[in-house]
């Protein structure tokens, strides 16, 4: 598959713009972040894409990449990736034409690539509210078919990115539930949720859950590591099991709220 023909997004909340303090309507944008990828979730990723490989080789793979890279950049060599573009440069002033690590260092100047600004082109940002909203839902991801969105598949596990969606708290109404078009609630237990973070959750979808359209209600008391809700809290989002309808309403409809619960502190 072609770079350009995959799609991303990237999720984002609106802030004040504190340079034109004159201006209370000016806003700004802040990433909202997806998390921190290491070298072994990059491992991690590929493995995803082409799981015949043995994790050793990828390993093996990406530390030779990083010391031949080093080792290019490091005896003046212009790299260029693709994705980036990369060159050695220096700081500071020299005296007595002499380098003096007291004065002067290297430093590597990274600058974005063809592969990558045509990935830019094909990505979409996704104002999911202001920075400092308590709770929302920001995206999805099938496991079985890695397509982003609010459909998923029976029997798979299903990524839902946000913020403070994490389960917790003691209430018989904390947990994560499906409910069909006839109003049948299947809940999913705690040992169906393989990932239980603040800003992301994994769970199973049921093996035997029918195609079609359901309700996904995240409820939690989550705020932070010290801090729950006396009163839990739930959003909601519409989540297609197996396809979507062609036309049909767009996946993830809530009602118009944006995915942030109707009362934030």
């Amino acid at each position: 598959m072609a770079t350009t023909d995959i799609k991303y997004t990237l999720n984002a909340q609106l802030a004040d713009n504190t340079v034109t303090a004159d201006n209370k309507d000016d806003k700004i944008l802040t990433l909202v972040s997806a998390g921190t990828a290491d070298k072994q979730r990059l491992i991690s990723e590929i493995m995803e894409i082409n799981p015949g490989l043995e994790r050793e080789t990828v390993e093996a793979v990406i530390n030779l990449e990083q010391r031949v890279l080093k080792k290019l950049l490091l005896t003046g060599y212009r790299v260029n990736t693709g994705l980036f573009s990369a060159v050695a440069q220096f700081t500071g002033t020299v005296e007595n034409n002499v380098f003096d690590p007291e004065r002067n260092s290297v430093y590597i100047s990274l600058t974005q690539g063809k592969e990558l600004r045509e990935a830019i082109q094909a990505t979409t940002v996704n104002i999911v509210g202001e920075k400092g909203s308590t709770m929302y839902v920001a995206g999805g991801t099938d496991t079985a078919t890695r397509a982003p969105g609010f459909t998923a598949t029976a029997g798979r596990n299903y990524t839902l990115t946000g913020q403070r969606i994490k389960i917790a708290g003691t209430d018989p109404a904390v947990g994560i539930t499906l409910t069909d078009a006839e109003g049948k609630v299947t809940r999913i237990t705690d040992d169906m949720i393989a990932l239980n973070e603040p800003s992301r959750l994994i769970f199973l979808i049921p093996a035997g859950l029918a195609d079609g359209a359901y309700t996904l209600t995240v409820t939690t008391q989550f705020v932070n590591s010290k801090q729950l809700l006396k009163t839990p809290r739930s959003i909601t989002k519409t989540l297609y099991v197996g396809e979507a309808p062609a036309g049909g309403e767009e996946p993830g409809g809530d009602g118009g709220d944006d995915g942030q619960d109707e009362s934030p502190l």
